[in-house]
């Protein structure tokens, strides 16, 4: 059987493999872990780009995604939410956050790997959600002066009093309906005093809202083994005024 969006045991979400929808479904899954590895592609060209280098080692793992594997004698769907292959020499990216560090690991041979079904972490995980973290906001369409020195907002399409000839325009705003926990400011001052260059982020995605990644490696004891440690140097991210519409 394989399991269905978002993976919910639900009657209506199992597919037979083998039936028409079945194929299909796992056609399609195929086609967007084609379509993820060409879009990282994509940006390790870019930043290379960027930074006038070229690359020496690149390292590929999908997680969300469902793989045909053969465990303790037959044959499974394993789906790994949240987590990646790692057999005994297979190499995996895990991120740590923008101001911690992450690592290259590789499976290694063991019981507990085995009853892993050979899998391991793709990054830290959460200690909060993302609105705990940076709060609620609601956007509604405002008016603003059209004077770029002006800062009055207006309900209605009304002169500004001040520059009555500057006209106004309608422009998205955020009203704070619940704060959030994390100090994005002091975030962002930490973040400099680190050395790190940040561009765009928010309190969602602040170190504090992670897991500690040495802790959770450490939970794996003897499947993985650390190769490499990457220290952050910089971190580019879509801030809280970009539209993202496939943020999760």
């Amino acid at each position: 059987m394989l399991l269905g969006a978002r993976h919910r045991i639900r009657t209506s979400s199992l597919l037979e493999v083998g039936s028409e929808l079945g194929d299909a479904y796992v056609a399609a899954m195929e086609l967007a872990g084609e379509y993820a590895y060409a879009g990282r592609d994509v940006v390790v060209a870019k930043v290379l780009e960027i930074l006038g280098a070229e690359a020496v080692y690149e390292v590929h793992n999908h997680h969300n995604f469902a793989w045909r594997e053969e465990h303790f004698g037959r044959t499974y769907w394993v789906i790994r939410k949240g987590c990646t292959p790692a057999r005994p020499g297979q190499e995996g990216f895990v991120g740590g956050s923008m101001g911690t560090e992450s690592v290259i690991l590789e499976g290694v041979e063991s019981v507990e790997n085995e009853k892993a079904l050979y899998s391991t972490v793709h990054g830290a995980g959460r200690v909060m959600s993302r609105t705990q973290a940076a709060g609620r906001v609601r956007k509604r369409k405002r008016y603003v002066c059209k004077n770029r020195d002006c800062d009055r907002v207006f309900e209605t399409s009304q002169p500004c009093p001040d520059h009555p000839d500057a006209g106004v325009m309608k422009r998205w705003s955020e009203e704070v309906v619940k704060a959030g926990v994390v100090d994005w400011p002091a975030v962002q001052a930490q973040l400099r005093e680190q050395g790190v260059v940040l561009v765009g982020g928010g309190a969602d995605e602040a170190p504090e809202v992670y897991k500690r990644l040495p802790e959770v490696l450490a939970a794996h004891g003897d499947s993985i083994r650390v190769t490499h440690t990457l220290r952050p140097v910089g971190v580019a991210m879509a801030g809280r005024d970009v539209h993202d519409p496939y943020k999760d």
